[in-house]
């Protein structure tokens, strides 16, 4: 009789466990050396067992993990000042994941357009974007895939392409109910796809002129990965709600909705909440990970090692037609090919290199913020011939 797998199979997990990590490296159960290009999915912003976050994470430990927000939590308050004064915005909810702080987002929105006199509120989304997996940032989300069979989805929502601004005036000259945009400063599972610097200005001065809440999901892409503490910073602009997770706490689970002007006091006592979300355990996780990216300019070390990557690729594939592009800020890089390249991952962690492949033919890396020269021209080396083998054979048009 075949056992059951106690775990529910929503993932498709590749055949290799890791037991530790050091720096940039991860180890297999067999002892083998991997260098990790996608930090947990651009979670792990200070590597592998990092001596301070370790030791910051084991004393909190030792003296309190949870409370609850039914009472002060003074490293809160602490990590909450350092997000605004970084963002230059007015104040924050924690809670847990990139899910959860898109899910208040939204409800921001919608609280802020009843405040308006709307009943029945919009707000615009994007192609190809993606916001998470709950039914209201699933139904957010551009991507048929993985809203199959969840129907009916949350309404609400009206749809425009991404850097089309002609689109959006369209949408504000004709869809009175819209209180809200919400994009991506750069859309990550949609293929690291970067909004541009223009269009986020632009967008930015028509929120202003219809009074419209700018979004920004900086949950992939912020906290220091793209060079920049956000990633919409490139713009000089801010938004008036910012939702972070994934890289604030090196790892430990946090989520965070950073907030400004009328969004940022439009939540009263009792219109959202969360049980572990800003509890001490994270929040000195948060902290310890703004310092030490702080003390060691990992902003700087992000920039110039994605620099480095990105050169180095298009100089290996320079002259290819099965490359599309190489583009990204910092280590947050995407690959495009001419074709699916699912396999690339396969064949890429037999080389010792950990990545993914998203939007079906676009190699993402996200290595960690600690990653150094010779780090990067490894991992060039390596994937280099991986891509070239990739596109080398004919196109299976069939496929």
């Amino acid at each position: 009789m075949t056992a059951i797998d106690p775990v529910m199979p929503t993932y498709a997990p590749q055949p290799v466990a890791f037991e530790r990590g050091e720096g940039a490296w991860l180890y297999d159960t067999d002892g083998r050396r991997y260098l990790d290009c996608l930090s947990g999915i651009a979670v792990n912003t200070l590597g592998h067992n990092h001596p301070r976050l370790v030791a910051a994470i084991s004393d909190q430990a030792s003296k309190i993990i949870h409370t609850s927000n039914l009472f002060e939590i003074p490293l809160r308050r602490q990590l909450a000042q350092r997000l605004v004064d970084l963002s230059g915005m007015t104040n924050v909810f924690f809670c847990n994941s990139g899910l959860e702080a898109n899910e208040a987002a939204i409800k921001i929105a919608r609280l802020y357009g009843h405040n308006r006199g709307i009943d029945l509120p919009e707000i615009v989304v994007y192609e190809k974007a993606f916001h998470g997996r709950s039914l209201a940032t699933l139904s957010a989300t551009g991507n048929v895939k993985v809203q199959k069979g969840f129907e009916p989805l949350v309404t609400g929502f009206v749809r425009v392409p991404l850097n089309d601004m002609s689109s959006l005036e369209e949408i504000a000259a004709n869809r009175p109910n819209v209180c809200a945009v919400f994009l991506e400063a750069i859309q990550g599972e949609g293929g690291i796809q970067p909004a541009r610097i223009e269009y986020l200005k632009q967008v930015r001065a028509l929120c202003d002129r219809k009074g419209w809440l700018m979004m920004v999901d900086e949950v992939q892409c912020g906290t220091g990965r793209t060079g920049r503490w956000f990633a919409h910073q490139y713009a000089g602009i801010i938004p008036d709600v910012m939702p972070l997770a994934k890289g604030l706490a090196s790892g430990i689970p946090v989520g965070a909705v950073v907030a400004h002007g009328e969004a940022a006091h439009t939540f009263k006592a009792g219109n959202h909440g969360t049980t572990f979300g800003g509890n001490p355990l994270a929040m000195r996780a948060g902290l310890t990970t703004i310092d030490v990216m702080e003390e060691d300019r990992l902003l700087d070390n992000a920039t110039a090692m994605g620099n480095l990557i990105m050169d180095g690729i298009r100089r290996e594939m320079a002259g290819n037609p099965g490359l599309i592009e190489v583009r990204g800020n910092g280590l947050m890089i995407g690959i495009e090919l001419d074709r699916p390249c699912a396999e690339i991952v396969g064949k890429a962690l037999k080389a010792g290199l950990v990545l993914n492949v998203t939007a079906d033919t676009v190699v993402r890396l996200l290595p960690p913020l600690i990653f150094n020269r010779e780090q990067a021209e490894l991992t060039v080396a390596s994937l280099a011939p991986i891509l070239r083998e990739a596109v080398a054979r004919p196109i299976d048009r069939a496929a």
